[in-house]
């Protein structure tokens, strides 16, 4: 049957950033399907509701509390996953974010830190997983985001990143091809912490779904769902792609308001 392409049955992933939000709803969707995870995070206590979770879908979570700004503990998931599970099938690269700021007050130490929380700690991870990839014929996937593409004010380092992480992507498939597959999501405006600000705003949140072709704004599942398409073999004649999950956007649907220079 068709729906049996989507399942991951026994086989392991790791995913960064998975005490909330997309990681969290990534994390619980790969188990759906069959796999067990490694989730990693900074906060223990949200692990923990997620690996509650995990379990309740009948498969095992191992918790990994750590600070993954660093490269190297991102790299070290991967052999955590081979020592608890004997073997590593997926790398979910979802930790990253930077803060919005001005271009003239977005120093050159900003712009590092930005590239090394979201394209550093994905590489670090990606090369030290490759190893058992390639045994396995695995996959990565990257979450990215639709302001990799975007142009919108006070989003040069994040954005920046982003699109960094998006052309990785292009470049490791080529690298890793034909056993390990590469692929990235970019993200549009999904309810999840990052966005509480104009969630719990009715008259924020109403101009930003009005400025979204698909007049909402979308769900941590929406992201999840995806990669487990681009993970399981439904995906598997896909490398080197971002799929863009972000409701249509053609510009960005939150204008932060700064103003013009003088």
């Amino acid at each position: 049957m068709i729906l049996d392409r989507f399942k991951l049955t026994d086989q392991v992933a790791v995913v960064t950033g998975a005490g909330r939000g997309i990681g969290a709803a990534t994390a619980i969707a790969l188990a759906e399907a069959g796999a067990d995870v490694v989730i990693a995070s900074r906060t223990a206590s949200q692990l923990s509701e997620v690996a509650s979770l995990v379990s309740a879908a009948g498969r095992r979570a191992v918790e990994v509390p750590v600070d993954l700004s660093a490269p190297d503990a991102a790299a070290d998931l991967a052999s955590t996953a081979v020592s608890e599970f004997g073997r590593l099938d997926l790398v979910v690269n979802n930790v990253g974010g930077t803060y919005p700021r001005p271009l003239l007050e977005s120093s050159v130490e900003f712009m590092e830190e930005a590239f090394r929380f979201n394209v550093a700690t994905a590489h670090a991870l990606t090369v030290a997983a490759a190893p058992s990839l390639l045994k396995t014929g695995g996959s990565v996937v990257n979450i990215s985001s639709a302001m990799g593409r975007l142009s919108g004010r006070g989003f040069a380092a994040y954005g920046t990143a982003k699109a960094a992480l998006a052309h990785y992507t292009r470049l490791a498939a080529a690298d890793l091809a034909p056993r390990v597959r590469v692929n990235a999501i970019s993200v549009g405006s999904v309810a999840t912490s990052a966005l509480e600000i104009v969630v719990g705003n009715p008259e924020l949140k109403s101009k930003m779904e009005s400025a979204t072709p698909l007049g909402k704004i979308g769900e941590a599942e929406d992201i999840a769902a995806t990669v487990v398409f681009l993970a399981s073999r439904a995906g598997g004649y896909i490398t080197g792609k971002i799929i863009e999950v972000d409701g249509g956007l053609q510009a960005p649907n939150l204008e932060l308001g700064l103003p013009d220079l003088t």
